[in-house]
Parts: structure tokens; C-alpha cells; sequence
């Protein structure tokens, strides 16, 4: 089947008709709409933005339900590192009501987007921020490999485009900004900079109770090794689809 098919076929599984028709108008028109849409489950209507990854992220994330893992009890405080344009945090406000989220994103469209769509949920915090083991200006480099990509690095980069500096911070400054001592569930999909961020984990990670990891040693070898390394400790193991869920010894919530 040739590309163009492909195309379709994908936003129509994840935006139905109406979102095929934007996507050719958009295609035709050479635009990237905005485009709302409703989906079963979740309390509000959500934005994604035609022409880029957001249909692929909202199928993944609310039709596929990729963070769907049953935790007892229910987590009270949650941080999404890389929340892209904020879907993940509105699965997980929508799963846990009760707790507060704290959804990071470092990419000046994407946080947009984010805004647009945790806006109807008070204890959903957007903070425009990377996840870094310090609190310091890093680089955010764009590869090309879609809006869901966006890499930060530490220095220059031969690969990609550069696309400025952004500001970091670390989990403990997370939570000296939100007034939290712990982390029940730690979302985190940075794409590599996990491995510097495991890599100096030793303070915090005793307040954390639960972790969901996306790792990228394709992007960065050595994930994998910091992030085992790093929850040694934690008591149980679980996979679903390409994220690694951890769950510690003791659990916060």
C-alpha cells in the first residue's frame, strides 16, 4: 500500500472521518491546523495538530491506552517528563481524578498544545521545562524525526538542527516548585537524556514509587544500563509495549 493510503487510513483510525477530511484540506492547503476532537473515556475534548505526530501520540497514548497499568493503590503525585503536547498527563487525570500532575515538555509548540489541552484540568501543572540531572540552560536539538522527537543535549551536536537553548531542571527542583516530597509515578519519555538523568538518580530516587520509562538507547547507547542500574532496588518488573514499568519496594501512595 503506497504512503498517501497509509496516511489516511492512520488519521482515520485516530480521528475518524471528520479528521481525514481536515488532514487532505490541510494537505492541500499546506496548513496545520488545530483540529479537536472527542475521545471515548477521556472528561474533555483534546487538540492535536494535523500534519504533524499528534494523531500518532493520541493513538498510542488514548486509543491504545499505552500507560494503562493497573497501580494500587492510585498514585497522588505524578510528573510526566517529556508530555509532549500534554495527552498523557490528560490519560492519566482522567484515570487518577485525585492526583496532582506535574507535566514537563522543554519544546516551545508543543508545550502550546499542552497548555490548550490541560487547560480544563485545575491539577494538571504545564511546566516548560527539560529533565536534566541539574538545574542549568541546555541545548534542544531537532533531528526531523516528528514533533514526539525533539532530543536536549548537553553541548553541540553533529546530528540535527539545533533548535535553541532551553531550561533544565531536576527532579528535586520539580518538587521544591510544586512543594512535594515524593513522587508516586515517575512518567518519563525524554529521548536519551534518560541516561543522564538515571545516571544521577541516587538522591531522589528513594522518593519515587513507581516508574514508566520509554528508553532510547538507539538515540543514546548506555539507557537501559543507567536506568536498571538506577531502580536495582525496586521489587517488580513490567512491560507494555516499549515502555518499562518499575515498581519499588515501597510505594508512596
Amino acid at each position: 500500500m503506497n504512503r498517501p493510503w497509509q496516511r489516511i487510513r492512520h488519521y482515520y483510525s485516530a480521528l475518524g472521518f471528520f479528521g481525514v477530511v481536515v488532514f487532505l484540506f490541510a494537505k492541500l492547503l499546506g496548513k496545520r491546523p488545530l483540529f479537536r476532537t472527542r475521545v471515548a473515556g477521556i472528561r474533555h475534548p483534546v487538540f492535536v495538530r494535523i500534519g504533524t505526530t499528534d494523531a500518532t501520540v493520541l493513538r498510542q497514548v488514548l486509543l491504545e491506552k499505552h500507560y494503562d497499568v493497573l497501580l494500587q493503590p492510585s498514585p497522588k503525585v505524578i510528573v510526566d517528563a517529556g508530555a509532549n503536547i500534554g495527552l498523557s498527563a490528560v490519560f492519566f487525570a482522567n484515570k487518577y481524578p485525585d492526583a496532582i500532575i506535574i507535566a514537563i515538555e522543554p519544546e516551545a509548540s508543543n508545550f502550546q498544545t499542552l497548555q490548550k489541552n490541560v487547560s480544563p484540568y485545575p491539577r494538571i501543572t504545564p511546566l516548560q521545562a527539560a529533565l536534566w540531572p541539574e538545574k542549568r540552560q541546555i541545548s534542544l536539538i531537532d533531528p526531523h524525526y516528528g514533533h514526539h522527537g525533539f532530543q536536549t543535549v548537553d553541548g553541540n551536536t553533529n546530528g540535527g538542527e539545533q533548535v535553541g537553548m532551553v531550561q533544565a531542571l531536576a527532579i528535586d527542583d520539580v518538587l521544591a516548585r510544586a512543594g512535594l516530597n515524593v513522587i508516586d509515578l515517575l512518567k518519563i519519555d525524554i529521548e536519551g537524556a534518560e541516561k543522564e538523568v538515571f545516571e544521577s538518580s541516587a538522591k531522589w530516587m528513594p522518593k519515587v514509587g513507581a516508574i514508566m520509562a520509554e528508553l532510547h538507547d538507539e538515540i543514546k547507547p548506555g539507557c537501559h544500563q543507567a536506568f536498571f542500574e538506577a531502580t536495582h532496588s525496586f521489587a517488580e518488573t513490567m512491560y507494555k509495549g516499549e515502555t518499562i514499568i518499575r515498581l519499588s519496594n515501597t510505594t508512596h501512595f
